[in-house]
């Protein structure tokens, strides 16, 4: 059996697996001790999870003890949790983490008073002289601890929340269908925010969607339900094109076949060539909003970008706007193209959206053993 241990024992970060199998896991049989440790193993494993515990090994599914409600907050049964591209990231070692941690941050959850809720996974410090936290922007705060990254997240079968502030509830959504907006969703609700105001006052506007993966999907829905811009969407993918079309997009072409200047872009991708993409066809006075992880870059300054074009980045959304999400999603329906897995199939499905072989969102749902 592999059980949870906490030994207390302080070891140098330079081999964190080794540190992972003294601190936290053991496989062996409950009453047994770890081999050198003096420690037995306990025998309050309750509830399963997929832990990542080192960068670049493979995710392990193991019983681990049930977690523990802060003060203030309360731990939550997950319903389903999204996988996002920042995950990938997150278990390759490019984001600072916190080690061994419970990947995900994509929940919908059933808390024991509130029902089924979504869960604004990042935490802020909310500290009074915090002007990110106090203004309600605690995605940009300095100090803010994301859960699937520092702390325990989603990919398991329960989650503690630090406060029921971060809880929005669902009403009647279906939560594997919601759990994706807690992040795909609130950032392309937010990349999508910062072009309303160009979008409005143009007098034909005209939006370009670069990507129509999972945010791309949900990007083109928003300005299409919220603007009466046109909306063109661009992907190598046939199947994604078409995709694209169901959901409302006006025209979907392959890479290097959008035509014309548009109010604004939104590059759901973030690699060199859709950054040289949004830069050639955004408008004079229009935008360009980048929210893709693929770390590209272009050429800046006079003379190299339209003259008063604002480019920007965009990272997640606030907890005010996940709630005016819910709300949206309950008004209208929004689609989106998801495929259920269960806490087993983790790894594969991280492999699996690196080779981009996934048309919309993969979500765990802890119940699914099919």
């Amino acid at each position: 059996m592999r059980c949870v241990q906490d030994l207390g024992v302080h070891e140098s970060s330079r081999n964190r697996g080794f540190r992972y199998l003294i601190n936290v896991v053991c496989r062996c049989a409950p009453g047994l001790a770890f081999p050198g440790s003096g420690h037995p193993c306990r025998k309050d494993v309750a509830m399963r999870a997929v832990v990542l515990t080192s960068p670049g090994s493979p995710l392990d599914q193991i019983e681990v003890a049930d977690p523990v409600a802060p003060p203030g907050g309360s731990v939550i049964d997950v319903l389903a949790c999204g996988i996002c591209h920042s995950d990938l990231h997150a278990a390759a070692g490019d984001y600072p983490t916190t080690l061994p941690v419970i990947l995900g941050h994509e929940v919908a959850g059933l808390h024991p008073t509130l029902g089924p809720v979504l869960v604004y996974a990042c935490w802020g410090c909310r500290k009074p002289d915090c002007w990110a936290c106090s203004s309600g922007q605690e995605m940009i705060c300095p100090n803010a601890t994301e859960a699937g990254l520092f702390k325990d997240g989603g990919y398991a079968e329960r989650m503690a929340i630090p406060d029921d502030g971060y809880l929005v509830p669902l009403g009647d959504l279906d939560p594997a269908q919601a759990a994706p907006l807690a992040c795909g969703g609130l950032t392309a609700y937010r990349a999508v925010d910062h072009t309303l105001p160009f979008l409005s006052s143009a007098q034909k506007p005209r939006a370009l969607v670069l990507g129509a993966g999972g945010l791309g999907q949900y990007g083109l829905q928003f300005i299409k339900l919220r603007s009466d811009a046109e909306v063109v969407v661009v992907d190598a993918s046939p199947d994604k094109r078409r995709i694209a079309l169901e959901l409302g997009a006006d025209h979907a072409v392959a890479p290097g076949e959008a035509e014309g200047l548009f109010t604004a872009v939104v590059d759901f991708v973030g690699a060199d060539a859709t950054l040289e993409a949004a830069a050639a066809h955004v408008a004079r006075q229009g935008i360009a909003v980048v929210v893709g992880l693929y770390g590209g870059s272009i050429p800046f300054g006079f003379g190299r970008v339209p003259h008063e074009a604002r480019f920007m980045s965009s990272i997640w959304g606030t907890r005010d706007q996940l709630g005016e999400l819910v709300t949206l999603a309950q008004q209208h329906t929004l689609h989106s193209t998801i495929e259920v897995i269960g806490l087993a199939d983790a790894q594969h499905a991280h492999e699996r959206l690196h080779a981009g072989d996934v048309s919309g969102r993969f979500v765990i749902v802890p119940g699914n053993t099919a």
